[in-house]
């Protein structure tokens, strides 16, 4: 459903479980982002009516989202760590040229949404399928419905505001490049590293 070329190797899971607070932290920041982006939809794109109709709820379930795995940080007494640059995402925001049409920009960012949504999706089943640490692995997998929701939502309004037929192409190549990413990476203890 999810399209990704190149899944994660459950392997990954043996470098998260040596470091579950780093994931944890990166996660509650990759949440926190996620309804940043919400957001900054609306901000950027305020005449696309439906998009700022569904932003708001999206910005606040990715809050709660916050907030459930903040709980879960100090509930095993922990503190949120710092935030870190997501080197996943700075690579996959190379691949759509800067500038065009305000719908054209709306489209790549919206892609881009849905691309990392998906990734995240894929990335907490993985981890709900292969995680030691049962309260973990339920809490991954009580998720998972959620990001699979978010990568439509935006998705579907990629391609509602564009021609279907190029957006589906784009989302295709944006997909043979993310996995190229994903080639390097599987080596950190964070959601999408």
């Amino acid at each position: 459903m999810l399209g990704l070329k190149l899944p994660t190797d459950p392997r990954w899971v043996n470098i998260v479980e040596k470091n579950i607070e780093e994931i944890l932290t990166d996660h509650a920041f990759c949440e926190i982002k996620a309804s940043s982006t919400a957001i900054s939809l609306m901000v950027s794109f305020p005449e696309y009516t439906e998009l700022v109709k569904e932003m708001p709820k999206l910005a606040k379930e990715e809050m709660c989202h916050f907030e459930l795995v903040h709980d879960i940080i100090t509930k095993r007494g922990w503190v949120l760590g710092r935030d870190r640059k997501d080197e996943y995402v700075v690579k996959l925001l190379t691949f759509f040229p800067k500038g065009g049409s305000r719908t054209t920009q709306l489209i790549h960012r919206l892609l881009y949404a849905a691309l990392i949504e998906a990734r995240s999706c894929e990335r907490f089943k993985v981890l709900a399928d292969n995680l030691k640490d049962k309260e973990l692995s339920e809490f991954f997998r009580s998720l998972m419905a959620s990001e699979a929701g978010h990568y439509m939502l935006f998705l579907n309004f990629a391609r509602k505001y564009g021609n279907r037929e190029e957006v589906d192409k784009k989302w295709q190549e944006l997909l043979v490049f993310e996995a190229e990413i994903m080639k390097s990476l599987g080596t950190k203890e964070t959601v999408h590293g």
